[in-house]
């Protein structure tokens, strides 16, 4: 699509098209999304990671090909995202589908959610190692050796039915032409330092980009805006259109004039100095373009994007220092050492990046420097970002909990499953009599004052009333709305479970009433919650 879009460009003249296109791609994502698929996009990866912590692993049928097709409209007209997230987010979708249909359990269904992520990066780069530790790394939070093995065999299988299908045209592929020389190795300690603090920009301009989008209520409007935005950015910075794969492809053929092309800056074509602060603007503005793809309804993943900034940090640092300093760097090397670094720090995955790189260029030959750069860039980045951006917005939301076993145990516990609802109920304005009535027929000792329009107004306990339900003369005067006393706290349906063991603790109390609207549902007890967490804890052990 891309193709057929661009390939009658003149490559002396900026292109008009570029204004519109990223528009016309994220304005048809956002109706196939909303009006066939009837579904969210956003980024793919952490809606999977969503279905793992909250949904028992369970990700919709429409998912197996949704993303797909919406990622094409939006990279094909130029959106500045990446396909990988939408190829591990089909896999996912299909090994969770198999597992459904297959009956299985929800670790058994987790298992085969990493298998179809594996696969997918296995397949579309000819890594089956990166594939197999991607999953392990980003999407798999704790794997025996028993749930290890499948990964290892679905990144194999679709490692050769893509040798099969594609050859050797796979998205993204090197041989390398220069070897590690260590008087470098200064060098790559600076770029790992600089690779961390640019996973950190990223990170940050994705985040609050996002969040400023959001603020949009209006599809339609938040389309146009950033669809028109997006157009304005790749008129200016041809090289963010698409996932950026070909100008990384041009750096490392020592092509970098080639970046100019077809944009308002041709007739700068042989100045190298505007060439690199051509690319220091390419550089810092993709990540702001990523953002704007993705929170204006676009679809596609930050994966991409990450090897993308990482290679032209790479380039600039190698071909900046070889201009103004005259060392000899290998402008190759750093470049894909480059993408190593940012995507260690951006996926908080250097494994991953260490061995996607070594597999893509067919050798270790760098190997030492990518171990040397993926640690420095992810110790810097998690100093700063303790998250993944993958990860951040779902554990801000207590939506995903890592390292921390039992309150992932607690998180699965849905509070509106364990409302008791067998609670006796008194108006206000009834009397001593009524309450006493209650007493004799139920098996509770607290008991929910609650008026005719179903709001809580207060709780009665057996004890408060021990000392005068049995003075016949007090029964008939005294009224409940007298004797009623305010709970310690109240929880919400939709309150996490952490936030609730917190309540209880706090309060010291053993029940606390559920109200959702200013309505009174029931009441949620200690004993109950610690019960299911048992019966939760003994299931996982058995699976």
């Amino acid at each position: 699509m891309q193709k057929f879009l661009t390939q009658d460009f003149t490559i002396e003249y900026a292109n008009y098209l570029y204004l519109s296109y990223p528009f016309i791609g994220i304005l048809l994502t956002y109706l196939v999304a909303k009006y066939l698929l009837k579904e969210s996009l956003g980024h793919g990866i952490t809606s999977v990671l969503y279905s793992i912590s909250k949904k028992s692993s369970i990700i919709t049928r429409t998912k197996t090909f949704s993303r797909m097709v919406t990622s094409a409209l939006t990279v094909g007209f130029g959106g500045s995202v990446g396909l990988e997230a939408p190829i591990v987010v089909t896999g996912s979708a299909i090994g969770s589908n198999i597992a459904r249909a297959m009956h299985l359990n929800y670790k058994k269904r987790t298992i085969l959610i990493g298998c179809g992520a594996s696969g997918a990066i296995a397949a579309i780069f000819n890594s089956p190692v990166a594939g197999a530790i991607f999953s392990l790394e980003v999407i798999l939070s704790e794997v025996t050796l028993a749930g290890f093995i499948p990964v290892l065999i679905s990144s194999v299988t679709a490692s050769l039915v893509s040798l099969s299908l594609l050859g050797d045209h796979v998205l993204f592929s090197f041989k390398l032409r220069d070897s590690f020389t260590a008087g470098d190795t200064p060098y790559y300690i600076l770029l790992g330092l600089l690779c961390g603090v640019i996973s950190v920009y990223f990170t940050r301009i994705t985040h609050k980009v996002e969040g400023m989008i959001s603020g949009v209520s209006n599809g339609f409007l938040k389309t146009l805006i950033g669809g028109l935005s997006l157009g304005l950015i790749i008129f200016i910075f041809p090289p963010i259109y698409g996932e950026g794969y070909d100008t990384i492809k041009l750096l490392l053929a020592g092509n970098s004039t080639e970046a100019l092309y077809s944009s308002l800056f041709f007739s700068e074509i042989k100045n190298p100095f505007f060439i690199l602060l051509f690319l220091l603007g390419v550089l810092l503005i993709k990540p702001l373009a990523s953002a704007i793809t993705i929170g204006a309804g676009g679809s596609g993943g930050i994966f991409a994007p990450s090897l993308f900034i990482g290679g032209v940090l790479g380039f600039l640092f190698s071909a900046g220092s070889n201009l103004f300093f005259g060392t000899d760097m290998s402008t190759s090397n750093f470049i894909l050492v480059g993408m190593s670094g940012v995507m260690s720090g951006v996926l908080h995955a250097p494994l991953t990046a260490m061995f996607l790189i070594a597999e893509i260029t067919s050798g270790y030959e760098l190997f030492i420097p990518l171990m040397m750069v993926s640690a420095i860039a992810y110790s810097t980045s998690t100093f700063f970002e303790k998250h993944s951006l993958y990860t951040k917005q779902l554990i801000e939301k207590g939506d995903l909990i890592k390292d921390d076993k039992d309150r992932q145990l607690l998180s699965l516990i849905d509070l509106r499953k364990i409302i008791e609802k067998d609670l006796l109920q008194i108006d206000p304005e009834s009397y001593l009599e009524e309450l006493v009535q209650l007493v004799k027929k139920s098996k509770r000792n607290i008991f929910p004052v609650v008026n005719s329009e179903n709001e809580l107004q207060g709780i009665i306990t057996l004890d408060d009333i021990r000392d005068i339900m049995f003075d016949q003369e007090k029964r008939e005067i005294i009224q409940v709305k007298t004797l009623m006393r305010t709970p310690p706290a109240s929880v919400s349906p939709s309150e996490q479970m952490q936030s609730v063991m917190s309540k209880f603790e706090v309060t010291a109390a053993w029940n606390l009433p559920v109200i959702e609207d200013g309505k009174y549902l029931g009441f949620i007890s200690k004993s109950r919650i610690f019960n299911t967490y048992r019966k939760k804890l003994i299931r996982q052990q058995k699976e």
